[in-house]
């Protein structure tokens, strides 16, 4: 059951690079750091977020998002400049990648365990296997432009949140079966109650509610099922700096917010806020 509070920081990860992506599984927390030298994931306790070890996944790539699979056993990481998906094998390091043709932005995990690219620049998802074999394409409506992030739910639809700085339309869309916008919260800027501003990322608990990476307005909303709004999880003045990925470790009641500098036009730093939800 969710809180009714704002959130609660509980423990904030060292500042250093850039945080692009957050990730847990078995008690373990991946960490994806913006760098391109070795160990761009970062592998911590989740208890006592202790540092444990390091994993390479390219020496020259811009990763963008990580996912982790229990069932695969396996990380992915999204590589926006080699245009591809890398696969980590959780079990000895090994890692294999795959084209995506379009550059991939964010990931995700479907029912059937395959992962979820969003291409921004082509409003697509493209569904692949964990062997990197495309299962299909999805073209998203007209006016879902710029979407960044998309998540499968359990009735096969989609949630998707779109909407860059020069769009008209900054939204979290649910998408039906037939690849139409079922209902969205947000509009066109300066709409007044209803406003976002580049809707970044996204976490869905198993009940359905969805948690919003509210890039320009430096926070993390909380959406119903029904796609209204319920309140801020996490509020700017929580931030040192914006808000840039976000994942819920649902077991645990915790959201891992990346907390990430910008200046004179890069990600220059990064941490991970830890908060009660």
């Amino acid at each position: 059951m969710i809180s009714d509070a704002v959130g609660r920081v509980i423990e904030i990860l060292p500042e250093r690079e850039p945080v692009f992506g957050m990730a847990t599984l078995d008690n373990r927390l991946y960490l994806l750091r913006a760098k391109k030298t070795s160990e761009q994931i970062e592998v911590y306790d989740i208890d006592s977020y202790s540092f444990l070890y390091g994993l390479t996944v390219s020496d020259h790539g811009d990763v963008f998002d990580i996912v982790t699979c229990g069932h695969n056993r396996c990380a992915y990481v999204s590589d926006w400049s080699d245009v591809c998906v890398h696969r980590v094998a959780l079990s000895d390091a090994t890692v294999t990648q795959w084209p995506v043709d379009d550059a991939p932005a964010r990931l995700s995990l479907t029912a059937t365990h395959g992962v979820l690219v969003t291409c921004d620049k082509v409003s697509k998802m493209k569904e692949y296997s964990t062997d990197g074999q495309l299962l299909r394409v999805l073209t998203l409506p007209a006016d879902v432009v710029s979407p960044w992030h998309a998540i499968q739910l359990s009735s096969s639809e989609f949630i998707v949140c779109h909407g860059d700085r020069d769009d008209q339309l900054h939204r979290v869309c649910l998408i039906g079966s037939d690849g139409s916008v079922v209902k969205s919260y947000g509009g066109p800027k300066g709409s007044g109650s209803q406003q976002m501003s580049v809707p970044l990322h996204m976490a869905v608990d198993r009940n359905g509610f969805v948690f919003v990476v509210d890039h320009n307005y430096h926070r993390v909303s909380l959406l119903s099922p029904q796609l209204t709004y319920v309140r801020e999880v996490v509020l700017p003045k929580q931030f040192k700096w914006k808000p840039l990925r976000v994942h819920l470790d649902s077991d645990g009641g915790r959201l891992y917010v990346a907390d990430d500098e910008y200046k004179e036009g890069k990600w220059t730093a990064g941490r991970v806020l830890v908060v009660n939800v």
